[in-house]
């Protein structure tokens, strides 16, 4: 699950990090242009983005190229990054797309991050997370986001996208490329309310609720695309 040695070496290389972040972006707004894209239960981000509450989009690690494309709104969004190597490129890349970032994990070591996310929230920013990230397990949701949600009071929205023709990485998270010229689909959740004085059973019912969803909102994105969900795990609950 370590970073791949060349990922470093571009983090570690002001001049090569610049040029890939580039070619990046340039990537995600060619697969944005080429490709044709759909939404499903985009009503749950904008009756909040209506009534003015700020909220947390939480997404699959491996599905994170895209999710700048989802976010069609005129809110302040914030998306929380890894200080890896790895991250650092995808950060750079964020901005490049017009985006803030956090840097941090809310679940490794995370209080700082948490505390600026909880910040951001209390000023009105939507915040993005990967809740099975920085590096795993592949699609298990950790308490970091559930946690986030309990401290500032706001909702959980899941959210998912899959695409018809792509390439998946031997990456721990199965990190998708979606190739041009696809067809996709964005599929946003119901939220998820985490109350202040939630107890400790409930909070591990709500992250496995959050991870129950966000699983098979993938596995059916997928299915809608032609696609089998790379190594689909099972819920056991």
């Amino acid at each position: 699950m370590a970073t791949p040695k060349f990922i470093k070496n571009i983090s570690r290389n002001r001049f090569i990090r610049i040029l890939a972040s580039s070619i990046g972006t340039r990537y995600i707004e060619l697969i944005k242009r080429s490709c044709k894209w759909q939404v499903r239960n985009f009503s749950s981000p904008e009756q909040l983005i209506s009534e003015g509450s700020p909220f947390i989009v939480c997404f699959w690690h491996g599905r994170l190229l895209m999710m700048s494309h989802a976010w069609a709104y005129d809110r302040s969004f914030r998306m929380l990054i890894s200080t890896h190597a790895d991250g650092q490129l995808i950060s750079k890349i964020i901005q490049n797309l017009g985006f803030k970032t956090i840097n941090g994990s809310s679940q490794r070591g995370g209080s700082h991050a948490l505390r600026k996310m909880t910040r951001a929230l209390t000023n009105g920013d939507c915040i993005g997370l990967t809740p099975d990230g920085p590096r795993g397990p592949y699609m298990q949701v950790g308490m970091g986001a559930i946690i986030l949600a309990k401290l500032s009071g706001v909702p959980i929205l899941p959210l998912t996208y899959s695409v018809s023709k792509w390439r998946v990485l031997g990456s721990w998270d199965k990190f998708i490329i979606p190739m041009p010229f696809s067809k996709g689909i964005f599929i946003w959740g119901d939220p998820i309310n985490v109350s202040k004085n939630t107890g400790k059973e409930e909070l591990e019912e709500i992250r496995k609720l959050l991870e129950s969803k966000l699983k098979n909102m993938t596995k059916e994105a997928d299915g809608m695309m032609g696609q089998l969900t790379p190594n689909f795990p099972i819920t056991e609950n």
